[in-house]
């Protein structure tokens, strides 16, 4: 917590607030329904909310845009970052409808009025979005299948609009087939041996 406090020193007492109840209501969540590992809740803060916050180190969501974070698990990246930017709208969706149960009932707990959560496949979205975040659920080929198509065309961020993804270790091969991904180490922002070789990538589409 102390870490997320230094990287990010401008949250509001309220922000400050929510990211301190993380710890309390995923270990309350997780006795009941396991939606991280045993060894991670410990490393809460670092292992999944500073990952997840990693993407804000490259972006920052400007005021009304519209990100969905696909494969959310128990929600990361898409819950801290709705804490961090709550004038962003987030969606959140899985496959596992026990996974959504857990990410709506945290959104609650926190009143985060901006995260919306479904049991949904990728593929089945109608809606369009600025980003489409996500944490190393598949490869990126796969990956781009699923969410084609569902990226707004005019950006009005630095960064083109498209995918940003958590991923780890060398990415090379697998992003052979994109040559304009933009890859983002996020050792340069974090001195945690856990991110030393986490990587956002951003790929426009």
């Amino acid at each position: 917590m102390e870490e997320i406090l230094r990287q990010f020193p401008n949250l509001t007492e309220n922000q400050r607030l929510q990211f301190e109840k993380l710890q309390f209501l995923y270990e309350d969540w997780n006795a009941k329904i396991n939606v991280i590992s045993r060894k991670d809740i410990d490393e809460l803060y670092t292992r999944h909310v500073l990952h997840s916050l990693g993407i804000a180190k490259i972006i920052e969501f400007k005021s009304g845009s519209k990100i969905m974070d696909v494969g959310t698990g128990g929600g990361f990246p898409g819950i801290p970052l709705a804490i961090l930017f709550p004038e962003v709208d987030f969606y959140l969706i899985d496959v596992i409808a026990k996974k959504i149960k857990v990410v709506n009932e945290v959104a609650k707990a926190l009143e985060l009025k901006n995260v919306k959560a479904e049991q949904m496949r990728a593929e089945n979205v109608t809606s369009d979005f600025d980003f489409i975040v996500s944490r190393a659920v598949t490869n990126m080929p796969d990956f781009v299948t699923w969410v084609k198509g569902k990226v707004k065309k005019s950006s009005n961020h630095e960064l083109q609009n498209g995918i940003l993804y958590l991923k780890g270790g060398d990415l090379s091969e697998e992003l052979k087939s994109f040559p304009k991904a933009k890859q983002y180490d996020l050792s340069d922002y974090f001195t945690d041996e856990f991110f030393e070789t986490k990587k956002v990538v951003h790929l426009a589409l």
